[in-house]
């Protein structure tokens, strides 16, 4: 062991992201303990910020990386995987330059004020994706989403979806029915008040109804929920101060101001006719993502999300990108219960005081009661504010016990996702991408749903460092 009289100020997570991703073309992954279980066929996609430096210069955000995908595809003996950055205009004319040339969440356009004016901020088509039967989309909320091809990963260019003007926002959290395939999502489109803009698409992506309202301000939504037959939106009180982002003084992530006088306002629509059922407020907090929610035996509506008293996780996420935190930052997973017809919260509690994130349920039970939650938590004992998530977690709902997969010292897992077993319909996988600072590698780890504390069932080397990545989906074969 090696051991220093200087404090430790970088910790190892840090190495993934401290050289931009570099690309891989399908490559057959290298199985590196267990086997692949036989009911394990698909796809994996996983969208992130690949690219957090160009021409010597840092981005202001972790947030304004250049989005890059990973695909793997498990087949019959084995599986493959490949690695590429999403071909956006923004992407390729920076590349061309070697610099940095749009403004982006977290930063301003380079150069004379008056570029703030005449450069639109770049889509970054970093944050999630969307598997639809023809295409994957990577999607970034404040623009149109971006179409890949399935296998390859080529980029094919923005896709309004048949309704989306250019540049309108479509977020990055859309829902799918298990049931009917219908696709939900939302956009906020910025103004001295924002419209809130809900869509509802056919399971092809195409858009076929979507209604608006008006927000006060311009809040930061960044993700819904849909239970039952509604679909909610929790909207913080936080607000953009527009006049120093306006005349070029200021990207919108400095701009956003945590306002605590303000109320969380609860807005729910009816899913079926998108229009708006009720509209009300609630006690100060802030949320990047919700677990899932459904309707209760007595009419309720049931949420489940990871709750921040404050918006100090803007500034830990803005800190992530420089390799080094200070902010603690922490959200806790809460549930929140309903009536849908006032949208008053008639119950608020705290489920598991423990730091956490990327909430997930299976794709089969979104918006209906699931037994778990699976989700990123941190791991006993460490300084969190130095520290990203070491660990993968199933928490029971019913018997709000958790279950926890440790990956061991300087192990960082992404987002654990669920997928169902082919042959087997009670057998589940979590899959989770997960970065190795010990030997500065990635592989992708495949655990038993119904025993996460035990050793991954099958473990995968891929043939570059993943930089730590946003959300993904699993597409079943």
């Amino acid at each position: 062991m090696i051991t220093t009289s200087k404090p430790v100020t970088r910790r190892a997570w840090a190495s993934a992201i401290a050289q931009p991703a570099k690309e891989f073309l399908p490559t057959p992954l290298p199985i590196l303990s267990g086997k692949i279980p036989e009911g394990l066929r698909g796809s994996l996609y996983r969208n992130g910020p690949g690219r957090l430096e160009r021409g010597g210069v840092r981005v202001g955000h972790w947030f304004d990386g250049d989005g890059a995908i990973l695909g793997v595809h498990f087949i019959e003996g084995g599986a493959t995987g490949l690695y590429r950055y999403v071909q956006t205009s923004g992407y390729q004319e920076e590349a061309a330059a070697d610099n940095f040339l749009y403004g982006n969440y977290g930063m301003t356009a380079p150069g004379p004020i008056w570029n703030q004016w005449l450069k639109p901020i770049k889509n970054a088509a970093n944050t999630s994706v969307l598997v639809l039967p023809d295409q994957l989309l990577a999607l970034w909320e404040g623009g149109n989403p971006h179409a890949l091809d399935l296998q390859t990963l080529e980029t094919r260019g923005t896709d309004d979806l048949g309704q989306l003007e250019e540049g309108a926002p479509f977020s990055a959290h859309p829902k799918i029915d298990p049931k009917t395939g219908e696709i939900f999502n939302f956009g906020v489109a910025p103004g001295l008040n924002a419209t809130l803009k809900v869509y509802k698409s056919d399971y092809t992506g195409k858009i076929i109804q979507q209604n608006s309202i008006p927000l006060d301000g311009l809040p930061l939504v960044h993700d819904f929920v849909m239970a039952g037959q509604y679909l909610v939106f929790f909207v913080p009180p936080v607000r953009v101060n527009l006049l120093p982002v306006g005349v070029g003084l200021s990207n919108y992530s400095d701009a956003l101001k945590w306002q605590p006088h303000k109320a969380t306002q609860v807005i729910i629509f009816d899913r079926e006719t998108l229009s708006l059922v009720s509209r009300s407020e609630a006690e100060s907090w802030f949320q990047w993502h919700f677990s899932n929610g459904y309707v209760d035996n007595d009419g309720s509506v049931v949420i489940d999300f990871v709750r921040y008293p404050d918006f100090q996780t803007n500034q830990r996420l803005k800190e992530v990108a420089t390799g080094k935190t200070h902010t603690e930052g922490k959200g806790t997973l809460w549930r929140s219960r309903l009536n849908p017809q006032t949208g008053k919260v008639t119950q608020l509690q705290e489920l598991l005081d423990r730091g956490c994130e990327f909430p997930v349920v299976p794709e089969s039970l979104v918006g209906q009661a699931s037994p778990y939650t699976y989700l990123t938590v941190h791991r006993d004992g460490v300084d969190i504010t130095q520290e990203v998530f070491g660990a993968i977690a199933r928490f029971d709902n019913e018997t709000d016990s958790l279950v926890m997969a440790d990956l061991g010292e300087s192990r960082y897992p992404s987002e654990p996702l669920y997928a169902a077993d082919a042959i087997n319909p009670e057998q589940g996988w979590i899959l989770t991408v997960v970065y190795d600072g010990n030997s500065d590698t990635s592989e992708v780890m495949v655990f038993d749903s119904n025993a996460l504390d035990e050793e991954p069932v099958c473990r995968l080397g891929l043939p570059n460092v993943i930089p730590h990545s946003f959300h993904g989906k699993w597409k079943p074969a």
